[in-house]
């Protein structure tokens, strides 16, 4: 196993990482800024760093920084997290070139599968089904895109490969939008992402977010562990998330399970990832995977058991899967809410300190935070501050704790969406089951 690991990220999953290490027996290292002194899993951890000021350019985007602190307290590891450099493969290969071990995959996977066109058509050699497009990138050739297009079939959306989190997008209805949406998509991905690389899919209505944990160890061993539904989003941020999805059959589960347990085996990944999906008419269209551990991981680990962050430390360690597939059991039903230090009507961030603060327990529940009651909440990060996580035996128990330990919770000092979460735990349709991923926003008023 592992000696020490360098944990290169903050908040929560900073320190769902540290007591992953600290099970298994392994030494931490915590950078921070110098704002997040105050942390958690900074306060825990056996060594603490300070890498640069607030602003996250300055600290947990600085990689030369980060390296230092590695080499300085001797870290045999560095753990990514999710969000920052996670999915950076300058960052992977500068590690490795450093001496330690990356855990997450190789830089080589995080390019093939980062660039949205390279990662379509990898997926379609390993038999993943993909949303029908370019196949390819756009070129400068108006008659060849409208002919694509036509092809196709509108509506369709126009993306940029090296985009994400909802940006570098555009939704083209008819033909004469064309010429000018690929070129004001080109334009803004240029200046985003540094790639203006484009391609067109086809543009599904009234699709689902459904995505498929996995894990694989590079040694030709992989997983899958069923199915997430992330369909609740505003501005293509996810706000709940449930294990497994409604409506996903047994059958189903296992045959888009296995083709993207094998994608990793073609692809030689290595450690946790997720294929998204958009879910429509019973069927699935990959959209893109990501090559690192998501913030919804825990809904896949109530319903199989098996902790991820702990298979990603032994997969880094150069140790096989401890887990075959054969063993994988789904068992009840579990739901995230992310809950967010922001305004729950305008959505508009609310830092500062919390003076009162109760977490929820009970049978079932999971609370999974870096706060505390005295905490101060920096304006420099992501607004998220918290997952709620519930389990019971039926989709309907589940449902039934949270709105109970959602009731529970208790966040005074600033503002959080907590409110909007109890809203979406007693809608009727979410109760129902299946709703789309445009539901959210038809439902605040937002579209």
């Amino acid at each position: 196993m592992l000696d020490k690991v360098l944990i290169a990220n903050r908040g929560e999953i900073a320190l769902r990482i540290l007591r992953a290490c600290k099970e298994l027996g392994i030494k931490t290292v915590a950078v921070h800024s110098t704002a997040d002194r105050n942390l958690k899993h900074v306060l825990l951890a056996d060594e603490s760093i300070c890498i640069g000021g607030a602003s996250a350019t300055d600290s947990y985007l600085n990689i030369p920084r980060i390296i230092a602190a590695a080499e300085a307290t001797n870290a045999i590891a560095v753990h990514p997290g999710y969000g920052f450099l996670a999915e950076n493969a300058e960052f992977a290969d500068a590690v490795e070139r450093s001496g330690f071990i990356f855990i997450g995959p190789t830089a080589d996977t995080i390019n093939l599968m980062g660039d949205k066109v390279s990662a379509i058509n990898a997926m379609k050699s390993a038999g993943v089904p993909c949303v029908p497009g370019s196949d390819g990138p756009l070129t400068d050739d108006t008659e060849r895109n409208k002919s694509i297009a036509k092809r196709i079939g509108y509506p369709i959306i126009v993306k940029a490969a090296g985009g994400g989190g909802g940006r570098g997008m555009r939704v083209v209805r008819s033909e004469e939008e064309l010429e000018e949406s690929i070129n004001t998509t080109k334009a803004e991905a240029g200046a985003a992402f540094n790639n203006d690389v484009v391609y067109m899919e086809k543009f599904l209505e009234n699709p689902r977010h459904v995505e498929i944990q996995v894990l694989a160890d590079g040694q030709g061993n992989a997983v899958h562990l069923g199915e997430r539904d992330c369909s609740m989003q505003r501005r293509h941020q996810k706000v709940v998330e449930e294990a497994p999805a409604p409506g996903v059959s047994e059958q189903m589960r296992e045959k888009i399970g296995d083709r993207c347990r094998r994608a990793c085996v073609e692809i030689g990944y290595r450690g946790a990832g997720t294929f998204e999906f958009l879910y429509e008419n019973g069927e699935f269209y990959f959209i893109e995977m990501n090559t690192r551990i998501q913030v919804e991981h825990p809904v896949s680990e109530m319903i199989t058991g098996v902790d991820l962050i702990k298979e990603q430390l032994r997969i880094a360690a150069g140790q096989p899967l401890s887990i075959e597939q054969s063993q994988v059991q789904i068992r009840g039903h579990s739901v995230e809410c992310r809950i967010n230090a922001e305004d729950p009507d305008t959505f508009i961030p609310s830092p500062g300190t919390i003076n009162v603060f109760h977490a929820p327990g009970g049978l079932g529940v999971r609370w999974e935070s870096h706060i505390y009651e005295g905490y101060t909440v920096p304006p420099h990060y992501d607004s998220m501050i918290g997952k709620l996580i519930c389990y019971g035996e039926t989709r309907d128990e589940a449902i039934a704790r949270m709105r109970h330990a959602l009731e529970e919770l208790i966040i005074e000092g600033i503002k959080t969406n907590v409110s909007l979460q109890r809203r979406i735990m007693a809608d009727e349709n979410f109760f129902a089951g299946g709703t789309n991923i445009h539901y959210l926003e038809k439902k605040l008023g937002l579209q």
